[in-house]
């Protein structure tokens, strides 16, 4: 009888060792995403995104190795609008500085490729991926192999009549970054073995809600930083004299040509964010289970921080690190919204 418990116990372990594994393998992609996603925006802040103007996705991954490769580089850096109307008295020293952040941001992606393709086959091979996991880990499949395509149409976007890159393309390949980012911190949450005390169905309606809203917002973000919205109506928490500028809402497109608008929905989208956390910590503080109210509360602080981090930002003409700290804090925290939906799901499931 005993040998036979034992047998039956095997399996069982083998599983719990595969969620595991599958678990930190999760955990650490999100953080290379994380990473990846911080070095693009820094990427965009320095004005590098346009210094590689071709893609290689196989021999790019080696930077110029001589000085010939350099003054080759450099010559097609020259030829696109954004050296003659930007950077025309630039040196070959400038150059490589804006060369390296692109550099960096590219290689990030295809480390990122790497871990994520070569364990994510053992594992398969493995019969790890079944029921909604299966599903969750095809779904970042397919925004990882879109997400190099529209990065490329993105750059693509400033290298002949433009000198920055399209905002919508911009925005687009941040969200499909961040979805990917989401994806993965939910999968892993999903596999978590901890004890869950339950909860009531409608927090996890929330935890979706909330989720989306800050999936939102980040897009919204992307539009700002592509039309630099954040260099206008440095007020708050008026934009200027009214709380509507003017202008806003006047493009038959906004808000994807117009600063105005951009910044004024990615303000009132920054309230509901905050509004929306702080009524979930209150519902979450009420008697029920603690690790929902843990997390309500980490969330409303986060999101507290983030409108500090905008205001700040807003009010100093977008430096860059502030600029970057807003950043990594929209994706820390809509991870964290990831986490907590996953998390919730389960507890009312």
């Amino acid at each position: 009888m005993a040998s036979i418990d034992a047998l039956s116990a095997k399996p069982e372990r083998t599983l719990a060792q595969s969620r595991a594994g599958v678990r930190v393998w999760l955990f650490a992609l999100a953080g290379l995403v994380f990473a990846m996603v911080l070095v693009g925006g820094a990427t965009r802040l320095t004005e590098s995104g346009l210094s590689i103007t071709q893609w290689k996705p196989v021999t790019g991954v080696l930077p110029p190795l001589s000085a010939a490769d350099w003054q080759a580089e450099f010559d097609r850096y020259k030829q696109i609008p954004q050296y003659a109307e930007l950077n025309p008295d630039m040196t070959l020293d400038g150059f490589k500085t804006i060369f390296w952040w692109e550099w960096s941001h590219r290689l990030l992606a295809r480390i990122v490729g790497l871990v994520y393709i070569l364990p994510a086959l053992w594992f398969w091979a493995r019969g790890a991926f079944k029921g909604a996991l299966g599903r969750q880990i095809a779904f970042a499949t397919a925004l990882l192999a879109l997400e190099p395509i529209v990065g490329w149409w993105m750059v693509s976007s400033g290298l002949s009549e433009r000198t920055e890159v399209a905002q919508e393309r911009l925005a687009l390949h941040l969200l499909i970054a961040a979805g990917v980012f989401g994806t993965l911190i939910y999968a892993a949450v999903g596999l978590s073995e901890r004890k869950r005390a339950a909860c009531r169905r409608g927090f996890a309606t929330a935890g979706a809600v909330f989720a989306i809203l800050v999936y939102v917002q980040l897009g919204l973000g992307a539009l700002v930083a592509g039309l630099r919205s954040g260099l206008i109506y440095n007020t708050w928490p008026l934009m200027g004299p009214s709380f509507l500028p003017a202008e806003a809402f006047n493009a038959g497109d906004a808000p994807l040509n117009d600063p105005a608008t951009a910044q004024f929905d990615h303000r009132l989208v920054a309230y509901a964010v905050l509004a929306f956390a702080l009524a979930q910590a209150l519902a979450a503080l009420r008697p029920g289970p603690r690790p929902l109210a843990r997390r309500a509360v980490a969330l409303a602080a986060v999101a507290s921080l983030q409108v500090a981090l905008g205001v700040a930002t807003l009010l100093f003409l977008a430096p860059v690190p502030l600029a970057l700290a807003h950043q990594a804090v929209a994706l820390v925290l809509f991870g964290l919204a990831a986490a907590h939906w996953s998390a919730t799901r389960g507890e009312s499931g």
